[in-house]
């Protein structure tokens, strides 16, 4: 069975969706149990995602990773086997979510070691994992009628 390089990408996005879900979840099981986050680097995971800055508009920043990644692995997996039925809104839409989800991963880094002068090894796996997400859907973007928009 041969795919295209669009259909490999598209898995690619989707178990990244999926680890960074786990991560988030990771997360999230940890703080709501009271349990330390042990972090593979040595850094000090606890330090951080328990800081003044772990939450967004009162709701932890590991609940917006859950949903996001959830739903960017859900929407990936479907497009593999019904690509021609998802408007073409949908891809724009998920542009834009993992831009601003990139964007905002580099905000928390920068708090990391700017703000906070700690790390987490966790945080840093999914913000790296968001990262990679944005290129590869970047990648995969039909940026044409985009274009056409700026040509005119």
């Amino acid at each position: 069975m041969q795919f295209s390089n669009d259909i490999l990408i598209r898995i690619v996005i989707a178990v990244f969706g999926l680890c960074g879900f786990l991560v988030a979840r990771y997360i999230y099981q940890h703080k709501k149990k009271q349990i330390p986050l042990v972090c593979p680097i040595g850094f000090d995971c606890s330090f951080v995602v328990q800081s003044n800055y772990s939450k967004f508009l009162g709701v932890p920043i590991e609940v917006f990773g859950m949903v996001y990644y959830a739903f960017l692995a859900l929407f990936y997996l479907f497009s593999i086997f019904a690509f021609e039925v998802i408007p073409a809104f949908f891809s724009s839409l998920l542009l834009f979510a993992s831009l601003c989800a990139f964007i905002f991963s580099l905000y928390l880094l920068a708090l990391q070691i700017f703000v906070l002068k700690k790390g987490c090894s966790w945080c840093i796996i999914s913000a790296l994992t968001s990262i990679l997400i944005f290129i590869l859907t970047a990648l995969i973007f039909d940026f044409g009628p985009m274009m056409q928009i700026f040509t005119k």
